[in-house]
């Protein structure tokens, strides 16, 4: 039987290339409005983050959003996101 190739995507926080299951998408769609995607399957413009609080701060201190989606994101963005990752590491 073939083994199916497993996509890998990178962390714009700590840069590691992880499967792409493990990742956390953060979606940009034409309107310009961002949010998580836990199916991966939102259309739009996609950037991974690994599920750690530490990893989106990383993104965050590094610019790592920015350069994925060749825009600036805004602060708000980045608390709603923080928002969420707590919501669902504590679920």
């Amino acid at each position: 039987m073939k083994q199916r190739k497993i996509p890998l995507r990178k962390c714009t926080g700590c840069q590691e290339m992880k499967s792409k299951k493990e990742l956390i998408r953060i979606v940009r769609n034409d309107e310009g409005e961002f949010s998580l995607d836990k199916t991966g399957k939102k259309p739009g413009r996609g950037a991974y983050v690994c599920p750690q609080k530490e990893c989106l701060e990383k993104a965050q201190k590094s610019k790592g959003l920015e350069r994925s989606f060749k825009a600036p994101v805004p602060k708000d963005v980045y608390e709603a996101l923080l928002a969420e990752l707590d919501g669902e590491v504590n679920a």
